[in-house]
């Protein structure tokens, strides 16, 4: 399987904050926002990466993570340079997918808790497409899936104005495939985007899609707002400081997943031991 982070678009809702800076650079405590759903990634085990942003964004992006290899992974890049909808990632990434499954994930989402690393590797080989429902307080921002009497997904709409429930899909989807041929075919919206709601519904009408539920044990966040931005760092800060364990740390997921040795991680842990970050990867390491 290979990964996509979808990691473009204006941050308009958070400007000023991102005129001048992408906002999957701004910090989450103390990490930029990319750490997060790129460590989500590679602790299904995924190693090759595609990260899609902005024409201008793209170098500063290249400067944080080169090509991987220091992590044991392999990063490329491509350029969405609209905002022109979540599935355009299946067809900007239609190369580097090849014949592989894919996982996309958004940039300004985190994902934590017990249980989430065996659910994620549960589903690296999807036979279809699979993907996850969480309960959310206001579904009307996200897009939201209905489930009958037996917990089987029947409809899935995007912002609806009457949400058929409270369970929104958060921004991690896992496909075999055929995802490219159907993100090809849908038509934008009134939008003008190319909705991933109507990829999940090609799916969902084929009955080859399949709907987790993430339990109350498993925290989502998005930071799509000056408040959820906030909210984020803080949740990072208290677990870390709490438990003494880091969240999104791409490198302690890259040594304990077995991407790089001992060695390798002194090597990237050196030039951080004045922030403290690095401390605590010698200590992984002790």
């Amino acid at each position: 399987m290979k990964g996509i982070i979808l990691a473009g678009g204006t941050g308009s809702r958070l400007w000023p904050l991102t005129k001048a800076l992408s906002k999957q650079l701004m910090p989450i405590y103390d990490k930029p926002m990319i750490y997060y759903p790129l460590s989500t990634l590679m602790t299904t085990g995924v190693r090759e990466i595609l990260i899609i942003t902005t024409p201008e964004d793209l170098p500063l992006f290249k400067k944080l993570l080169s090509d991987g290899s220091q992590l044991g992974c392999i990063f490329e890049y491509a350029v969405q340079s609209e905002p022109k909808g979540l599935a355009e990632a299946f067809i900007i990434g239609k190369k580097f997918i090849g014949t592989s499954k894919v996982a996309l994930i958004l940039g300004d989402n985190i994902f934590y808790g017990n249980g989430l690393e065996k659910l994620l590797k549960d589903n690296y080989q999807p036979d279809g497409g699979i993907i996850y429902g969480y309960h959310v307080n206001n579904p009307k921002r996200y897009g939201v899936v209905e489930f009958d009497t037996t917990g089987k997904a029947i409809s899935i709409v995007e912002k609806p104005d009457e949400p058929r429930s409270n369970y929104a899909i958060p921004g991690i989807y896992f496909y075999d495939n055929e995802v490219v041929a159907i993100a090809e075919k849908i038509k934008p919206s009134s939008r003008g985007e190319l909705e991933i709601t109507d990829v999940n519904i090609a799916y969902l009408k084929r009955e080859r899609l399949k709907v987790s539920v993430l339990d109350k044990g498993i925290a989502w966040l998005d930071t799509g707002t000056f408040s959820s931005l906030m909210q984020a760092s803080q949740f990072v800060q208290v677990i870390e400081e709490r438990q003494g364990l880091k969240i999104g740390c791409i490198e302690e997921v890259a040594f304990k997943q077995g991407f790089i040795n001992a060695k390798q991680l002194t090597k990237l842990a050196t030039p951080l031991l004045k922030s403290g970050y690095g401390e605590y990867l010698m200590n992984l390491i002790r």
